[in-house]
């Protein structure tokens, strides 16, 4: 007799922090659990496309053009995180970047030059799509005017795989915004799909009040969320914060993505939005630089098996427990 499987759980999403940022690995169970076939089967009636598992990763907050204090180093991490992606045996699929690409500007011209080294530097990667949003440095000063003319639309969506993503921008307005239009436009896009589809939103300001004197929030967040809420499998990718945050909304999950030029504080701790200090003993601490060396069973890991063991955590554990894992077992490189 073939397994019962809940519904609310197509979407298995899991991830640990690595030399890039986080690794997600979707549907990892698929290819290994004895119900698979019918899972496969059920979900290509009902959402027209059979899911097959795939790895992609976040990147976040690179801000090329941006070189001085906390970050002397500028693009440095931004390109060891390139060579740790080409360096994996198995490459993921998609890179998906959560805004903030390039540093603002005061000068279009320099601005310019920010956009094109950050292509530069991207099309380096070997082997999988690139998708971005913009962050407010890239976009806030101009309405997104330079990212369209560099990167493309603002706002968008595309399938893979079985999964829909969704590409928002809070960005663009020149305040921490959606706005109706988009969200419109997202309620549109979605229409066409059954309330059990995969979906992954990614953006760059995180979409509820983490920390609105920070400018951490979205002002019509709300408005998205409760768009998002009639869908049972949606996973929230964001960046902005420089630093991993997990948030839970209904069964909605959202993950921030650490930045690849310096970090902030935990704002429970910190009574300053400060960037932390510059170390140059350690001088990708608490960046998207980080290597897991083991898993919760004590199994020794290459960065390129990474992919695989997130299988082990997938389901009930979750990716929120991985992203813990490897922010207490990683070590920095």
């Amino acid at each position: 007799m073939e397994k019962k499987f809940d519904r609310r759980s197509f979407l298995r999403v899991s991830g640990t922090a690595l030399s890039i940022g986080a690794l997600y690995s979707v549907f990892p169970g698929l290819t290994r659990s004895a119900g698979a076939e019918g899972i496969t089967r059920t979900l290509a009636e009902l959402n027209g496309e059979a899911p097959a598992p795939f790895s992609f990763m976040q990147l976040s907050d690179t801000h090329v053009g941006f070189n001085g204090p906390p970050d002397p180093l500028g693009t440095q991490a931004f390109e060891s995180a390139v060579a740790t992606v080409n360096g994996l045996k198995n490459r993921p699929e998609l890179i998906i970047v959560t805004g903030d690409l390039t540093h603002d500007a005061d000068s279009s011209d320099e601005h310019a030059k920010r956009f094109k080294l950050f292509k530069q530097i991207s099309s380096k990667i070997g082997g999988a799509q690139i998708k971005v949003v913009p962050g407010e440095n890239d976009a806030a000063l101009d309405g997104g005017v330079m990212f369209r003319e560099f990167m493309g639309p603002t706002h968008y969506s595309f399938d893979h795989r079985g999964v829909h993503f969704v590409a928002l921008d809070n960005v663009s307005a020149g305040r921490p915004e959606v706005g109706a239009a988009q969200i419109a436009w997202m309620k549109s896009d979605l229409a066409r799909f059954p309330k059990t589809t995969p979906i992954i939103v990614f953006t760059h300001r995180p979409l509820f009040d983490l920390k609105p004197e920070w400018e951490w929030f979205t002002s019509d967040g709300d408005d998205v969320m409760n768009a998002l809420a009639p869908y049972e499998n949606v996973t929230v990718l964001y960046g902005h914060i420089h630093r991993e945050n997990f948030h839970q909304a209904g069964t909605t999950k959202m993950y921030a993505a650490r930045s690849l030029i310096f970090a902030f504080p935990d704002p429970a701790t910190s009574p300053v939005k400060k960037p932390t200090p510059f170390d140059k003993a350690a001088p990708f601490k608490d960046l998207g630089i980080r290597r897991v060396n083991g898993n919760a069973y004590g199994n020794d890991l290459q960065i390129e098996e990474v992919a695989l063991a997130t299988a082990e955590f997938s389901g009930t554990v979750g990716m929120d427990q991985m992203l813990k894992h490897g922010n207490n077992d990683a070590k920095d490189e």
